[in-house]
């Protein structure tokens, strides 16, 4: 292996263990929402006053805004915050047309659907993505890649119990929220690779959670959320899982995502569910079913497959990754 290849595996295991880490802090998330509103982690088996999903995404990015902020100008400055107003417009398109976007379309869809729906018809975003890098000829459609991709849906689709009793929902609303949610996280994703390559990933995470967060101020300004009197734990809740959903995963993903090209990144977000569908059955005893195990081999799988990709060929990266 010569040094330039050496290089390139060290850059690919260090891109994979950052999103990695992201997506088991996305199935953490998922664990906690669940376990949290089924009750079981609370005192007399109580279960949480049902959140509302614009709040739950508006205190997702509000929360970890308001952290972020004082820890980059302690390390930077307010100089290290000046942003162009050309790209302060491409931060708040990002912000609004692709996190809180996918954020709220995904927790809608999940509300009027049913998780595994919303799930796999916003993994659908790795063909949106592909077919555009094809159609910029960014990207060859190689058969690896293809393999992977279809490997990586039908993963996703067995892991969140499609093809069981859960099965798919059919509401118009609710499929129209997560067709949304996956063009969303697309295009967050796709315009995030032109602000990764001008600005480190800190700087891209403090401007989508500012842009977000004002978004959601004027959709639903504050003092609508204190009326509805939320309790102490739910608000407990809420800062929490905005702590590891947003700030802690999106620190890892976005640091993954300066080592690996859009293909392998996308693929690797498969991980989520699978941690997801694991986690609940350790800490929650769901069962984990024998289809479901097959769909976590495919991921895996389909991660193994993406290598295969001529690593002569010299791509542009892109930042591919739901938001959920």
């Amino acid at each position: 292996m010569s040094r330039r290849e050496t290089i390139e595996h060290r850059r690919s295991v260090r891109g994979y263990a950052y999103i990695g880490t992201a997506a088991f802090l996305w199935g953490i998330s998922a664990t906690l929402g669940r376990g949290a509103f089924t009750g079981r982690w609370f005192a007399g088996g109580r279960a949480l006053r049902p959140i509302d999903p614009l709040v739950l995404s508006q205190c997702r990015t509000g929360f970890a805004f308001l952290v972020f902020l004082p820890i980059f100008l302690a390390k930077r400055g307010w100089r290290g915050v000046r942003l162009p107003a050309r790209d302060f417009g491409r931060m708040l398109l990002l912000g609004i047309f692709g996190v809180a976007a996918s954020n709220y379309a995904y927790y809608l869809a999940i509300q009027r659907t049913n998780v595994a729906t919303a799930i796999i018809v916003q993994y659908t975003a790795p063909v949106w993505v592909l077919i555009y890098m094809v159609a910029r000829r960014l990207q060859r459609a190689t058969l690896p890649r293809v393999a992977a991709v279809a490997l990586a849906l039908t993963g996703t689709a067995l892991v969140t119990g499609l093809f069981g009793s859960g099965g798919l929902r059919l509401d118009a609303i609710g499929i129209a929220a997560a067709l949304c949610a996956a063009f969303s996280f697309a295009f967050y994703n796709i315009g995030g690779h032109s602000m990764l390559a001008r600005y480190d990933h800190w700087m891209v995470l403090l401007y989508t959670t500012l842009t977000a967060s004002l978004f959601w101020i004027v959709i639903d300004p504050p003092w609508k959320i204190v009326a509805a009197h939320y309790s102490g734990e739910q608000w407990l809740f809420l800062f929490g899982f905005s702590m590891i959903s947003v700030l802690a995963a999106f620190a890892f993903y976005f640091a993954g995502l300066r080592h690996l090209e859009p293909t392998r990144a996308i693929i690797a977000s498969c991980l989520e569910p699978v941690f997801s569908i694991v986690l609940a059955a350790i800490a929650l005893g769901e069962v984990l079913r024998g289809l479901q195990g097959l769909g976590i081999v495919l991921v895996l799988g389909a991660i193994v497959v993406v290598q295969i990709p001529d690593r002569k060929t010299h791509e542009p990266a892109m930042v591919v990754e739901p938001v959920d």
